[in-house]
């Protein structure tokens, strides 16, 4: 590409003693849902007072109990959602509504005037300190950048001394992502020392990710290093906040945990400025695969996924994944066919979850099975029979598999695209149910022969039409099947062997179903086919199955 000389990795801080990578994630962080201010302000039509209070109501029903409200000074929705709040007392005693302001004294008052008559609330001032914002946009030094979050943090602490409810302090270095992690440190620690938290009332110190600059592993490293360096740690809980510009805001969230963060700040689906923020959808239901339980309710994700779109005005991406239309699909043979033997082997008495490229179950989350597997010119034998089995009911023979899949991959390439589970069911039809030519069966009475010295104990009166002629056979063998067998193979001058024949149930109830398949093979010329019939009488669907498969066997394209 041109103009790649433009551009310079950035700087790396020194981490020679780093301990995150050698730790797990064993419980969930403390989720912070930003849909509502960072997620709305990056909306093109941003969120009425009724939406938001709507969305708030929903964010309560999946669990969050640390939300961000709004911007009170930003603009007069923002302010009359949290007096909404504050009025018709919309706030559970165990949630804390957190507001945002910029280090400005205004700002800060605007948002306690906002805030009066919630009974706690968090105050988040920020102001950006990374070397581009301190040189490029502000033309501030470090101690001119140090001196505006501590005069900021020196007024919340005066408002809240006139706050009647709870006020908890949280200060971010805005653009933490580009400021020197010990200068982060000398910020923040100029900042606790204006607010004086304790391990019983802590401050919330949040480093925020404004631009993915690095790798995630850097900002893991930028996180233990505050987290390490901080005087006072048990005093503080630990907060991230970051976003997606090179499209790794999960895998930094992740990072940054194992880092040393207690909270995660996000959205659903990830929504937020330019590329987005972490999406905390990904991040709980990762831990939920680990077997760690993420603390929110998130067992319909379809229903989240309605009401997000709904609510944000926002498509869902088809392969977004837990929630994607086509996160649980499977288009390739090989992982269709294992998917298909997963389910089949999942009777352990551990009860643990073992299908191959399903992370999780999809029943867990609100999913089904139906659009797992989707057929196209790439699909494999084992997902072929896979939808026939769990869409339309036919337990296909192992062996029968791949004659029908050639048959669906012959279907899909002459169409194009997507093979819907109607179009397969069409497919087998075809193929199967429907082959009526040159033989078709009308009707059949069988008896047993009780003449105990003939040796074909089953006695078929078998009437047919042959090239469309009426006819009525006797015919003679052990067993229905091997009798019509047996009388079709004399009526057509050729000879036929049973390789196979399977039985089910095909539906229950009063008008329940057999569907019987056989396998059969011309011993002159040794094509073999599958043959398949259903019907309410299990004799009669055995016999059309003889039908269909001697009909593809006379057929001139079965090889």
């Amino acid at each position: 590409m041109k103009h790649f000389e433009r551009y310079r990795r950035n700087p790396v801080p020194e981490m020679t003693d780093r301990k995150w990578p050698y730790r797990t994630i064993d419980r969930a962080p403390l989720f912070c849902s930003v849909d509502l201010r960072d997620g709305n302000q990056a909306l093109m039509e941003p969120m009425t007072v009724d939406e938001k209070t709507e969305f708030f109501t929903y964010l309560l029903r999946l669990g969050f109990r640390d939300i961000e409200v709004g911007f009170p000074a930003a603009s007069s929705v923002e302010y009359e959602f949290v007096r909404r709040l504050a009025e018709e007392k919309l706030v559970p005693a165990d949630c804390r509504i957190q507001l945002l302001m910029q280090c400005n004294e205004d700002q800060i008052r605007t948002a306690f005037e906002a805030a009066r008559g919630l009974s706690c609330v968090i105050m988040h001032i920020y102001n950006p300190t990374s070397v581009l914002q301190r040189d490029v946009v502000f033309a501030k030094s470090r101690e001119e950048t140090k001196a505006i979050a501590v005069r900021a943090a020196e007024a919340v602490l005066k408002c809240a001394g006139d706050f009647p409810g709870e006020v908890i302090f949280e200060y971010s270095p805005e653009s933490f992502s580009g400021t020197e992690p010990e200068y982060a440190v000398e910020v923040i620690e100029a900042v606790l020392d204006v607010w004086k938290p304790t391990k019983e009332h802590k401050a919330i110190i949040n480093l925020p990710e404004t631009v993915e600059l690095n790798t995630p592993n850097v900002y893991a490293d930028m996180v233990e290093y505050v987290s390490t360096h901080l005087k006072n740690r048990d005093a503080v809980t630990l907060s991230i906040h970051t976003h997606n510009d090179r499209g790794t805001g999960v895998a930094a969230t992740e990072l940054g945990i194992l880092a040393g963060a207690d909270r995660v700040e996000g959205t659903l689906f990830g929504n937020g400025e330019r590329t987005g923020n972490a999406d905390l959808l990904t991040i709980a239901l990762n831990l939920f695969a680990e077997g760690v339980d993420p603390g929110l309710e998130l067992s319909d994700i379809p229903g989240i996924t309605e009401e997000y779109r709904r609510l944000v005005k926002m498509p869902v991406h088809p392969r977004h994944p837990y929630a994607g239309e086509l996160a649980f699909t499977a288009f390739s043979g090989g992982h269709q066919d294992a998917i298909s033997k997963g389910f089949a082997g999942m009777k352990t008495p551990d009860g643990l979850w073992r299908v191959p490229y399903l992370l999780i179950d999809p029943r867990d989350i609100g999913r089904t099975y139906e659009p797992l597997v989707r057929i196209n010119s790439q699909s494999g034998k084992g997902g072929v029979a896979f939808v026939m089995e769990r869409t339309h009911g036919f337990r296909l023979p192992k062996e029968m598999h791949r004659e029908f899949a050639g048959s669906v991959q012959t279907y899909a390439e002459q169409k194009g695209g997507e093979v819907t589970p109607e179009e397969l069911l069409e497919v087998f039809r075809k193929e199967y149910l429907q082959r009526k030519s040159p033989l078709r069966f009308i009707r059949c009475n069988v008896n047993d022969r009780t003449d105990v010295a003939e040796k074909e104990d089953t006695h078929a009166v078998l009437t047919l039409s042959y090239r469309d002629k009426e006819m009525t056979l006797d015919c003679y063998g052990n067993g229905p099947i091997d009798a019509v067998k047996k009388g079709l193979q004399k009526l057509v001058g050729r000879n036929f062997r049973l390789l196979d024949y399977t039985e089910h149930a095909l539906t229950t109830g009063s008008e329940a179903q057999a569907a019987a398949y056989v396998s059969m093979e011309d011993t002159g010329s040794g094509a073999t086919t599958f043959g398949v019939g259903i019907s309410s009488n299990i004799t009669r669907a055995s016999i059309r199955a003889v039908f269909c498969a001697l009909n593809r066997l006379l057929a001139p394209d079965v090889k």
